[in-house]
């Protein structure tokens, strides 16, 4: 197993587009690190060039201390599993298995041996004699992480491998990649757009924008400790709830003037905001979770019923806290367990409550968040 380190990791495209900017990025021996991001973010840019498929335009990669730029693929002891599963349709998946392990010239009896514990771990010691055109989707992509972990690489990069897949088999897949890195406990890199994903395999997520990181951490972290507007953006459904407004100091009980209605800052807070002057613009930031909905008041946060959707246990309740007319309908959302009683009907008003904690401050300027 390795340690993976990009150190000021740079790509510029010949038309000079900058695909990739100053990533800095170590992935621990045996972690699972995925890359988080919308199309075109450069993740799957950085990850070919730690396979070797891009040449980097400036930075390093090491791997266990050794630097790796110059070396071709097949030098770097890595191994690579696509969106496409590509298998050959007339070899089965004990061939699959088998050929890169004699590609190493490695003896008949060591392949047996290794092709029954790789089928064990993925549960296909019963397709071992199948072709590819007998195998569902999800049982082929399995073959095809089989093939490229079977040699035991240092590292392990997936870039998408589950997104032609259904939602079943994605589930199916995604459970049996995640215990079979952590039998093995290789170092590995995933790359997706799909933050379920990334929340249920990853022990760290790189989330990227416009070729930049804009936060690397856990998803606990993540999720509530986000480091720039950007990030509750990709993590969490539905996305975190935002608007912008001007802070008011008054005394003891500081709070946020938006267009719609005052936005009360807790105690707590204000300690933080102690600083910033009277006027200051900022954007306030809230979890559908952390809103609870109440009879509405004056000035108080609330909006207007627009729609609900049941998932499970929840509601998920739309309103239209900012009304249609000069500027643009502005639109939050709210998760309501379905025991709290009958919702509001469309078009009715209601009040809306922070939960304790659940208010978060960014800059306006640069999206930054106030600790």
């Amino acid at each position: 197993m390795a340690t993976l380190t990009v150190d000021t990791l740079n790509l510029v495209y010949p038309d000079g587009t900058h695909a990739v900017k100053d990533v800095d990025l170590t992935v621990d021996d045996g972690e699972f690190c995925v890359f988080l991001g919308p199309s075109g973010c450069g993740k799957t840019s950085t990850l070919r060039m730690v396979a070797g498929l891009e040449a980097p335009t400036g930075g390093e990669i090491r791997l266990d201390g050794q630097v790796i730029n110059n070396l071709y693929p097949g030098e770097r002891d890595i191994a690579m599993v696509f969106q496409h599963y590509a298998l050959y349709p007339n070899r089965t998946v004990r061939d699959h298995f088998e050929m890169p392990l004699k590609a190493q010239r490695i003896g008949k009896v060591e392949r047996g041996k290794r092709v029954a514990e790789i089928a064990g771990l993925l549960r296909m010691e019963e397709l071992l004699d199948a072709k590819p055109r007998q195998l569902s989707g999800g049982q082929a992509q399995r073959t095809a992480i089989g093939r490229a972990l079977i040699r035991e690489p240092k590292l392990f990069l997936l870039d998408e491998p589950l997104t032609s897949l259904d939602a079943t088999l994605r589930l199916e897949t995604r459970t049996a990649l995640k215990r079979l890195q952590e039998d093995l406990g290789i170092t590995t890199v995933y790359v997706t757009h799909d933050q379920e994903e990334a929340l249920s395999l990853a022990d760290k997520i790189m989330i990227m924008h416009e070729g930049e990181i804009q936060q690397t951490a856990d998803s606990h972290t993540l999720y509530a400790e986000p480091a720039n507007l950007f990030v509750p953006g990709c993590v969490g459904t539905p996305p975190m709830n935002v608007i912008a407004g001007e802070l008011i100091s008054v005394g003891d009980a500081p709070y946020l003037e938006t267009n719609p209605f005052d936005l009360p800052i807790p105690l707590e807070m204000a300690s933080v905001i102690g600083h910033l002057g009277n006027g200051t613009q900022l954007v306030a930031g809230i979890r559908p979770e952390d809103l609870m909905l109440m009879p509405p008041a004056g000035r108080d946060p609330g909006g207007v019923m627009v729609v609900s959707e049941m998932q499970g246990d929840e509601w998920i309740v739309s309103l239209e806290v900012v009304p249609a007319g000069d500027i643009e309908a502005h639109i939050w959302k709210a998760r309501v367990k379905r025991q709290n009683g009958a919702l509001p009907d469309p078009g009715q008003r209601v009040g809306l409550s922070v939960r304790p904690g659940g208010l978060r401050l960014f800059n306006s300027d640069d999206g930054k968040r106030i600790s």
